[in-house]
């Protein structure tokens, strides 16, 4: 079958078999403006934050990276944190190089692998008041 969509190298769509793999593979598909597999890394009634945008479901997520995505095109890799996992649940986390940490809630499917369910974008380390 053949799409118009921009997708990952050799339309890979591999699931995440351990919480960590999700920040690999976001950084895949995003540096691929592969829009429909960073969705494919969230559970239908996901939660996305970026500072002020609250994204709410598949759609909402899509149109937030359908956004980012026509913005930019270069993602730096993130030191992925290893992740906190609780039976079903897991917390992960990514720093990206300029110190901006995302953090995310990610479950086990019921057919294998992990999706994330809330993702917090761009958490800034904490600085001196700048406005003083």
């Amino acid at each position: 079958m053949t799409t118009s969509a921009k997708t990952t190298s050799a339309n890979d769509r591999s699931q995440a078999e351990r919480p960590e793999d999700l920040a690999r593979l976001f950084n895949e598909r995003a540096n691929a403006g592969d829009v429909e597999g960073l969705v494919a890394l969230y559970e239908p009634g996901a939660v996305l934050a970026a500072g002020k945008v609250v994204a709410t479901g598949q759609a909402e997520i899509r149109a937030f990276y359908t956004d980012l995505l026509g913005r930019r095109s270069d993602f730096p890799a993130a030191e992925t944190l290893p992740a906190i996992v609780n039976g079903d649940l897991a917390m992960t986390f990514a720093r990206l190089p300029n110190g901006t940490i995302s953090a995310e809630t990610a479950r086990r499917q019921s057919q294998g692998g992990w999706l994330w369910l809330i993702d917090q974008l761009k958490i800034k380390p904490t600085t001196a008041d700048k406005a003083g």
